[in-house]
């Protein structure tokens, strides 16, 4: 069964930041020839020479077995639960293998959004395989994707990219917490130390002690803190005590001065900077408002 998908993008569909070219659902059986003969030129390839696309496509494989291989990344065993991105003008080749076959889906696209997501280093041309499980929810976003792509409504390009975009992000928060999963240790010692500076948030403990606390070396600690926080322990604790300020700023009288000792800050006037770069007003106007 084959559910196929080619689109037209016009320039305000550029202009979105993010356009749709194709969509699709194949289910190949043991034994079936790969890939069909119905792709047009562009699309079609050959698994044993490969190709190189001019958009980006995002592949799930739900069910069965593979392999997968680009120019930057290496070589991939895929299995269902897979997803994998394509860049372009990357070459790339990937296949099931035929004693199983497999059921894939894909969405192409191209556009400054996901160029800016690349250029970022939040996807990276050698790291283009993710882990992201059987999933409902995955398979129920590309089916909705090729049902508006087949209606082809008003504006259908928009709804399309805000698919992909969540298909994305889905696909990234899957993957990342699958690798984190894997070494549960480090993710507990993170979590309690997480609870710890929440616990301590007006005590004079500092980051190297909390690291002590969870037996890590800080260099480990402050490593892992930031792949799983996206902050370093230092800026992280920084940023639950600006929170904490905000409250008592909001719910009590005490003294702009006696707030920033309190939580620990270096002086009152470090304190009324660092809480104006994330609030924008300083604590005094903060409170009034």
């Amino acid at each position: 069964m084959s559910q196929i998908k080619y689109i037209v993008e016009n320039e305000r569909d550029l202009q979105w930041g993010l356009s749709i070219c194709s969509v699709g659902f194949n289910d190949f059986k043991p034994y079936t020839p790969y890939p069909q003969k119905v792709h047009p030129s562009g699309y079609f390839f050959s698994p044993e020479k490969g190709r190189t696309l001019q958009e980006y496509q995002l592949i799930y494989i739900s069910e069965g077995q593979g392999i997968f291989q680009t120019q930057s990344g290496g070589d991939f065993m895929v299995k269902g639960g897979s997803m994998f991105l394509l860049f372009p003008d990357e070459w790339h080749t990937y296949k099931p293998d035929e004693t199983t076959g497999w059921k894939e889906y894909w969405i192409g696209f191209k556009g400054v959004n996901i160029d800016q997501r690349v250029k970022t280093g939040f996807l990276q041309k050698d790291k283009p395989f993710f882990q992201v499980g059987s999933n409902e929810e995955i398979i129920r976003m590309y089916q909705q994707a090729i049902e508006v792509a087949k209606r082809e409504d008003a504006f259908f390009q928009q709804m399309l990219a805000g698919i992909t975009n969540y298909l994305l992000g889905l696909m990234y928060n899957l993957d990342k917490n699958y690798q984190f999963n894997q070494d549960s240790e480090s993710v507990a010692a993170i979590n309690h130390a997480r609870i710890l500076m929440r616990e301590n948030i007006e005590n004079n403990i500092t980051v190297q002690e909390i690291a002590n606390r969870t037996n890590m070396s800080y260099s480990l600690f402050r490593k892992l803190f930031k792949e799983y926080t996206g902050f370093s322990p230092a800026q992280y604790f920084q940023e639950i005590r600006i929170q904490r300020a905000k409250e008592l700023l909001q719910t009590t009288t005490i003294p702009v001065k006696e707030i920033a000792y309190r939580l620990h800050f270096e002086t009152p006037g470090y304190f009324s900077y660092r809480f104006k770069q994330k609030t924008g007003k300083n604590p005094g106007a903060f409170r009034d408002q």
